[in-house]
């Protein structure tokens, strides 16, 4: 498989090598060394999400405190997506900055999300989506920037009509939540993930 790293540090690309025969398609979705290499640590599955959404629906921009956060592994297993990547991270060079990468079933993409780091799913084609998660889901310290911010400015395509949950249309711009303290730190970041890699054996 292919892993690239996006324009957001921390984020990746994943395009895994397809094998066609007469009866279909196979292909590595997931391999724990490959990405190892990539991010410097294991990642530790703890749960997995599935998400089913109409066209128009977008989930997110989501994150949560750090430490120990969420780090996540999306892909789509039916549909066409959009996956936005969104530094929320006070103290980043590409602050307030995103990169995207469509997940559909033709090239069978995945996008790794660090620890930290905002995640958004926009769903052009009806379809499914599954998530591998580092963490279990706490809601205490979960947070959300409203995706439909202009400063942010997620490049949704033309005629695109968001459909957002209540949660998420209420939720700040990212000015106010980093003027409320809610968003992470790219300090606080970058340590946690240090914490997390394997330790060096002298």
């Amino acid at each position: 498989m292919d892993i690239r790293p996006l324009k957001v540090a921390g984020a990746f690309e994943i395009t895994p090598r397809q094998l066609r025969d007469e009866r279909g398609v196979f292909a590595e979705g997931f391999r724990v060394d490959h990405l190892a290499e990539a991010i410097g640590h294991e990642l530790r599955v703890r749960q997995t999400n599935i998400s089913v959404s109409g066209p128009g629906v977008v989930r997110g921009i989501h994150f949560a405190d750090v430490p120990p956060s969420q780090a996540k592994y999306v892909t789509a297993t039916g549909g066409v997506f959009i996956d936005f990547v969104v530094d929320v991270r006070v103290g980043s060079p590409t602050f307030g900055e995103w990169d995207s990468v469509v997940l559909d079933t033709v090239d069978r993409r995945a996008v790794y999300v660090a620890e930290g780091l905002g995640h958004a799913l926009a769903c052009i084609e009806g379809g499914t989506a599954l998530y591998l998660c580092s963490e279990v889901f706490t809601p205490a310290i979960e947070r959300g920037v409203n995706p439909l911010d202009p400063r942010i400015g997620l490049a949704l395509p033309g005629g695109f009509v968001p459909l957002l949950s209540p949660k998420d249309a209420a939720a700040p711009t990212l000015d106010e939540a980093a003027d409320a303290g809610l968003l992470p730190t790219l300090e606080a970041c970058l340590a946690y993930s240090s914490s997390l890699a394997p330790a060096t054996r002298t």
